[in-house]
């Protein structure tokens, strides 16, 4: 069996759930309390971070960019080529992927989530209402510029679904889950993410609620 440790709520974590779902590769989910820091997990990955994924063979391919383009190289699909196809191509899907994955986790998601999630589980106090307003803030123009890619291509990196629609999707998806994002005002980027959710890959991520923090009503509706 293939195992994927990760956190319920980690974007990068559901990145890689998506991407098994996209190839249809089976796999069980084992949650990690990384704080924790056991021995047995540090052996699989010394930075104690997840996404790690274990193979049936053993073979362990830890953090969710290398675990993706592994999947996409031992279960390439040509009807789905999630890095492109052609040179120019991969290059715009990686660069999304480092926008949405560095860019804007940086500037968006770690804030609230570490606000909102970390502290209270991991009990460090209070959340900081100025980190909380900062990360609330910087999301419109990420909103926005997925609106601006997708009036000029169909899906953000060009023609056809990427690793980048997915690596962004699951950013707002644990936002969406926080009930974070002011969907109303950004009509663009909700038809995307209306896109995103309707597909049979998403299904498990909406499927999810944390025990004591249950999503909003609107989370797992198709049709917002």
């Amino acid at each position: 069996m293939r195992f994927l440790y990760q956190h319920w709520l980690s974007p990068d974590c559901r990145a890689v759930r998506v991407v098994c779902e996209e190839k249809r590769l089976d796999y069980e989910v084992r949650v990690e309390k990384t704080w924790e820091r056991r021995p047995e997990f540090l052996a699989l990955n010394p930075a104690a971070e997840v996404p790690v994924l274990v193979e049936p063979d053993g073979t362990v391919v830890a953090g969710a960019l290398p675990i993706c383009e592994y999947l996409e190289e031992i279960a390439f699909d040509a009807d789905l080529p999630l890095l492109g196809t052609a040179p120019a191509g991969r290059a715009e899907v990686r660069r999304l992927v480092n926008w949405f994955g560095q860019k804007f986790a940086r500037e968006v998601t770690t804030l609230l989530l570490s606000e909102k999630i970390d502290k209270l589980f991991m009990g460090r106090g209070e959340p900081d209402s100025d980190a909380i307003r900062a990360g609330k803030k910087n999301l419109g123009p990420h909103l926005d510029y997925i609106a601006f890619l997708t009036e000029r291509r169909r899906w953000l990196a060009g023609e056809h679904y990427s690793l980048a629609d997915i690596v962004a999707a699951t950013q707002i998806c644990c936002l969406d889950y926080l009930d974070d994002v002011p969907w109303d005002k950004y009509e663009g980027a909700r038809d995307w993410y209306a896109r995103i959710k309707s597909r049979p890959s998403f299904r498990p991520l909406l499927a999810d609620s944390i025990p004591g923090l249950p999503p909003p009503k609107h989370y797992a509706d198709l049709d917002f």
